[in-house]
């Protein structure tokens, strides 16, 4: 359990960029893509907050409040009269690639309490990739419900859903749930189809998931399909890479 002591880490030109945010917002992302690069090992000790201050060139309650932010997230831990440390690895979630569940869904069955904040929500006219993957006609509009997804108050997702106006009439009707108010008018997928590539983040989207700029994460495109054949959902969303874990199961196939 060493104690970070290399000082250029944590020096104002390693991390502080005029014109980028407040300086705890930048000293906090500094320090995230330090742990989630490797600088900063697991069971690191940080500085003291008042000798971190100092050698930031900041006051103690910018180093406080990025420290806080940090541990909120679950990659520091502070403990009584030892200090601040880099957690070990969290084991990653195994989302099964082959069942049909919502955000809210998947976070309930592990105990977990999701929540949602509503960045856009509305009806508009589709985008190319919308009217495409809905089939829509000429003249259609679509209801888009646009969310941060998080669990226990950690943010782990961005989905920008988008879905024909007669399936979802009243998109500010969405709070959390979109399955559960799908399945409420009895207009629930059945199933759907997933497009997954790795991407990296750019700054809007790494501010709003706690992760620095360019940080991996997994892109999901899904369409989703009622019993009669009908898509009525298409989802993008990018998901932290380093919560997540895609599961698929693969059979051999039996031929008769």
């Amino acid at each position: 359990m060493d104690q970070a002591d290399d000082t250029a880490l944590f020096r104002p030109d390693a991390w502080f960029r005029t014109g980028r945010g407040p300086r705890y917002e930048q000293l906090y992302r500094h320090l995230a893509s330090a742990i989630s690069s490797g600088d900063l090992q697991p069971e690191t000790q940080l500085p003291p907050e008042r000798d971190l201050a100092e050698i930031a060139e900041v006051s103690r309650v910018t180093v406080r409040k990025a420290v806080a932010q940090l541990v909120e997230d679950g990659v520091l831990e502070q403990r009584r009269g030892a200090g601040t440390f880099v957690r070990s690895a969290r084991p990653k979630m195994e989302h099964s690639l082959s069942a049909l569940l919502s955000f809210t869904e998947y976070m309930r069955q592990r105990g977990k309490t999701s929540t949602s904040r509503i960045l856009r929500r509305g009806v508009f006219l589709p985008n190319p990739d919308e009217q495409v993957a809905l089939g829509l006609p000429g003249g259609a509009e679509v209801s888009r419900v646009d969310r941060l997804r998080s669990a226990d108050g950690m943010a782990m997702a961005l989905e920008w859903s988008s879905l024909p106006t007669d399936i979802l009439p009243q998109p500010e009707a969405v709070e959390t749930s979109l399955y559960d108010i799908l399945r409420a008018m009895g207009t629930a997928p059945s199933r759907a189809v997933q497009r997954i590539t790795a991407v990296n983040l750019t700054g809007p989207d790494a501010r709003l998931l706690n992760l620095p700029d360019g940080a991996a994460v997994l892109r999901i495109d899904r369409t989703a399909y009622l019993p009669s054949g009908r898509p009525i959902e298409y989802t993008r969303g990018l998901y932290r890479s380093d919560i997540y874990d895609f599961i698929a199961e693969l059979r051999l196939d039996q031929k008769p």
